[in-house]
């Protein structure tokens, strides 16, 4: 299919109401259309999401969108609907029964997006309705999270390639905000691209002023920051707890504060995020579990109290601001002492595998799982009550997770709704004498023979609030039920799980049999001193500007001066903005040029320096203003 550029204008007039795309993006929508395997590398805020929404609309069928970002999910599926494009979205929050109803949804619906976790990939139910689902387009989000050698790697990442098997002629749109080039080789090699592709906006954000203080009272500085720009803001930190004082600090001057993280529950999380979104909280103080794929384009500034272990999450959450194209502020606040302990990090981030067995026979016993006994089951796993009970430190258990999830041992969520599960334990004739023995228990017995085909044979999924209504009993009653048939060994019951978990991938190995692969944890390791190494120069950094100090890191060496960073400014008032003298008086001496025409020619956060420059030149009498108001330059 060859794409249709008026076909693709009036959809984006329609729907979006703009009367044209944004440089590069009708490049990628045009290469999906025509079944291309898509890379598209897009700052924060540069539009990705109409590389896919497009398309998805332009062609027939169905767009699978997968993406770890579950505030993403909900914020497009809402902004879809306000549009009348019917979208869904699968996330941990549902039940069973609303998870295999979406499905139907999207099989049977007229439904054009449907947003999936990586996770839910892999499951039964997903995979059964596959193959009849009329997709015709696979877009992955967030498609940094495939590598091992990018700073956020997720190896459910690694099984999406695997989808393509059921739909091969569907093309794939991968899309990220930050990839070095090792990144970006390996999003294409694991997601099984037919022919390299690869499209890259440039990362220069010309409206977001960067700025780095060595700061020993950083609550002080806030407060100087939030007084002296007005607007929302976005204040990150490392700690839970810390949001939490620094937001009461924040309350208690006066100003509309709040924090987020992923400790509390998530009716209340949902709470906090849609206030902020809507305005009603000017200040979010919260941990990295808060504002990727939050749409709110009029972000004033974003403060890092504390200092990130990465470049890529530093311009990822710095690019939450400005979005809107009007001039906002990144503010990298640190001091020495941070450094240091950045450092030190790398040890709890890679413990050493004395550690990481310690770790693992801690949890097996916490979880009281017998050696070759666990494999394809979920357990609830609460990693602080862990940490307290077996005196391990909960960075050190967090980075075994991570490490014993990329060797393919376990899977660890925060947090995935899991269905109650039921199987009958005993045959039909031990079952009828059981049933004259227990007359209480029997319309629960009747009830989960009628309701589950298959139940004698397999685990099935239950739903515990149906049977509630089938039966007319409350909830209470029903579970303590189906708890008494387990102790009674009638049946094997497996409760409903909304908690953090971890899942055996194979039956759990013995200690003396956990291996691991070195090597690869060794590179991974250079990686992550790599991106340490670069986040420290970044805030010792004095002299160059820190917008291109920073895109040098994603290989993007030609990107402009800001002229608006903290060094930049301090550079400029010192050297009388030469950079900008020498454009612009090449543009003078190049063409017939008037005053306003330099101006426009230049974004308008250079506009102030524009005009120190001319009126030096005019002081210097190096320029003259002709009747027609052009500039003509005097001498050299």
């Amino acid at each position: 299919m060859s794409y249709n550029k008026a076909k693709g204008h009036q959809i984006l007039k329609k729907y979006w109401g703009y009367n044209a795309f944004r440089s590069l993006q009708e490049d990628v929508i045009a290469s999906v259309i025509e079944k291309k395997d898509t890379l598209a590398l897009m700052p924060t805020g540069g539009g990705k999401s109409l590389c896919f929404q497009i398309p998805a609309l332009y062609m027939d069928g169905l767009c699978l969108v997968i993406t770890p970002l579950i505030s993403l999910m909900k914020d497009q599926v809402a902004h879809l609907k306000k549009k009348h494009i019917p979208a869904l979205a699968i996330h941990s929050g549902m039940n069973f029964l609303e998870v295999r109803q979406a499905f139907e949804n999207a099989l049977y619906g007229p439904y054009k997006f449907l947003y999936l976790s990586p996770e839910r990939l892999q499951t039964d139910l997903f995979q059964d309705y596959l193959k009849d689902l009329p997709i015709n387009l696979i877009t992955v989000d967030e498609a940094h999270c495939i590598s091992q050698w990018g700073y956020d790697f997720r190896p459910t990442y690694l099984q999406i390639g695997a989808v393509r098997e059921f739909v091969p002629k569907v093309p794939i749109l991968a899309i990220t905000a930050t990839a070095t080039p090792e990144v970006r080789t390996d999003i294409q090699k694991y997601l099984l691209f037919k022919k390299e592709n690869v499209f890259v906006k440039s990362f220069f954000r010309e409206n977001l002023s960067y700025s780095v203080f060595n700061e020993a009272n950083k609550i002080g500085k806030i407060k100087k920051i939030l007084s002296a720009v007005p607007g929302t803001s976005i204040i990150f930190c490392r700690s839970r707890k810390r949001t939490q004082d620094i937001s009461a600090q924040l309350k208690a001057e006066g100003i509309n504060a709040d924090y987020y993280h992923a400790g509390m529950t998530s009716k209340l999380r949902n709470k906090k995020q849609e206030e902020w979104v809507n305005g009603k909280i000017r200040v979010i103080v919260c941990t990295n579990a808060f504002g990727m794929g939050i749409d709110k384009p009029n972000v004033r500034t974003v403060i890092h109290h504390d200092i990130p272990d990465s470049p890529e999450a530093y311009y990822q959450e710095a690019g939450r601001a400005g979005r809107d194209g009007i001039k906002s502020y990144a503010i990298l606040l640190y001091n020495e002492q941070e450094l240091i302990d950045l450092k030190q990090n790398i040890t709890l981030k890679f413990p050493p595998l004395k550690i990481i067995k310690s770790i693992y026979k801690g949890i097996v016993n916490y979880l009281q799982l017998p050696a070759n006994s666990g494999g394809g089951q979920y357990f609830d796993f609460d990693i602080k009550d862990f940490s307290q009970k077996f005196k391990q430190n909960p960075r050190q258990v967090a980075s075994t997770l991570k490490l014993l999830e990329q060797d393919d041992y376990i899977f660890a969520t925060e947090s995935i709704y899991l269905p109650a599960q039921v199987k009958f334990n005993i045959n039909k004739n031990r079952l009828y004498a059981f049933e004259k023995d227990f007359p209480k228990l029997t319309p629960m017995i009747r009830c989960l023979l009628r309701r589950y085909e298959g139940i004698f044979h397999d685990k099935v999924a239950i739903h515990e609030k149906h049977i509630a209504g089938l039966l007319k009993y409350p909830l209470k009653k029903v579970i303590t039920q189906l708890k008494k048939l387990h102790q009674l060994h009638v049946i094997v019951y497996d409760p409903q799980k909304d908690s953090p978990q971890i899942y055996f991938i194979d039956d759990r190995v013995s200690i003396d049999r956990l291996s691991l692969n070195t090597k690869k944890i060794k590179a991974r390791k250079l990686a992550y001193m790599k991106r340490i190494k670069t986040i420290i120069n970044y805030a010792h950094n004095q002299k160059d500007c820190r917008s291109q100090n920073l895109l040098a890191y994603f290989d993007e060496t030609d990107s402009p001066v800001c002229y608006i960073c903290d060094n930049c400014l301090k550079h400029n008032k010192n050297n009388n903005l030469p950079q900008l003298e020498k454009e612009i008086k090449k543009e003078i001496t190049q063409q017939t040029m008037t005053s306003k025409a330099i101006i426009n020619k230049y974004s308008s956060s250079k506009k102030e320096h524009i005009l120190q420059i001319l009126r030096k030149w005019l002081d210097e009498e190096q320029i003259s203003i002709l009747p027609d108001n052009t500039i003509q330059w005097e001498k050299d």
